[in-house]
C-alpha cells in the first residue's frame, strides 16, 4: 500500500490529480509496494527558509525533500519515506523557462523529489546519470509528461 497526502499551502488552483499516475509509475519503477510520504505545495518565502534552515543554502530552489528512511531505528513493516517540498513559482518560472507545461514541471519536480526519498542522489555525475534517466523513464510512459 502506498499512501501519501499532498498539503497545498500555496493555493496552487490548477489540476493537479494527475500526479497520482506519477507516484504509482514511480513506485512501480522501484519495486515499493509499502510506503507513506507526503507532498507540500509552498511558497518562495517557505522554500528559501527551509533551504536555509536544513541546508545552509540562502536562496529559493524548487524541491527539497527529506528523508525519514535516514533513521535507522525505525522497525515497522511501512516505509516512512519522508516529505517533499515543491515551490510552486519556482516550478511555474522554470517550466515557462524550459519551454514546457506546467503538467510536464510538477510531474518531474515530484519524481525528482520522490526519487531522493528513495535514496537517489545527484552529487555525483555517475549519480546524476543514474537518477536522470530514471527520471526521464517515469515520465516518459505518459504523453502529458514528455519533453
Amino acid at each position: 500500500m502506498i499512501d501519501y497526502s499532498i498539503t497545498n499551502e500555496y493555493g496552487y488552483k490548477k489540476d493537479y490529480s494527475y500526479l497520482d499516475d506519477v507516484i504509482k509509475r514511480v513506485m512501480e519503477h522501484e519495486k515499493v509496494e509499502n510506503a507513506t510520504f507526503s507532498i507540500v505545495f509552498v511558497d518562495e518565502k517557505k522554500i528559501q527558509e527551509l533551504n536555509k534552515d536544513y541546508r545552509n543554502i540562502d536562496r529559493v530552489t524548487d524541491v527539497i525533500s527529506f528523508a525519514f528512511e535516514d533513521n535507522d531505528k525505525l522497525a515497522i513493516d511501512m516505509r516512512i519515506l519522508g516529505e517533499i517540498y515543491i515551490c510552486i513559482p519556482k516550478m511555474i518560472e522554470q517550466a515557462k523557462e524550459y519551454g514546457h507545461s506546467e503538467v510536464r514541471e510538477l510531474a518531474f519536480l515530484t519524481v525528482h523529489g520522490l526519487l531522493h526519498l528513495l535514496g537517489y542522489d545527484h552529487m555525483t555525475k555517475e549519480e546524476e546519470i543514474v537518477m536522470f534517466k530514471i527520471q526521464e523513464e517515469v515520465l516518459d510512459l505518459d504523453e502529458r509528461f514528455k519533453r
